[in-house]
């Protein structure tokens, strides 16, 4: 899956969170100072390239939509974040965040609640 730049990823936000719209819908959602109406256009045109977006045509309109939903989208940034950053490690990822973060007890109990249950469920899948 191709990369997105900010402003794409900006635009697939509003995209995913209408989950179709016309331009000026999207152009609505988008925080001010808002972009011009032909850069929020061309965007769409770009992400519609990279297979991100597709439309129906209703004479000269177009209504846009997702091809690609957040949930995979957010799956495949992550594991590349991973990947480039932590050299594919899960746990350097983890004790980065426990580390470098400053996490308060409360959220490592409840990061170790959530891996207990992960290591829980792991368990009884074998």
């Amino acid at each position: 899956m191709k990369q997105l730049t900010k402003a794409e990823e900006q635009i697939m936000h509003v995209l995913w969170e209408l989950e179709r719209g016309y331009v000026r819908d999207i152009l609505e959602k988008l925080p001010n100072p808002k972009p011009a109406y032909n850069t929020v256009s061309t965007i769409i045109r770009i992400l519609e390239k990279k297979g991100f977006v597709d439309y129906n045509a209703f004479g000269k309109a177009h209504e846009y939509y997702p091809l690609i939903s957040k949930k995979l989208y957010r799956k495949n940034f992550y594991k590349g974040f991973v990947q480039n950053y932590f050299g594919n490690s899960y746990q350097a990822l983890t004790s980065f965040f426990a580390n470098e973060e400053n996490l308060s007890l409360n959220e490592l109990e409840d990061l170790r609640k959530l891996l207990d249950q992960e290591i829980d469920k792991k368990k009884k899948e074998k």
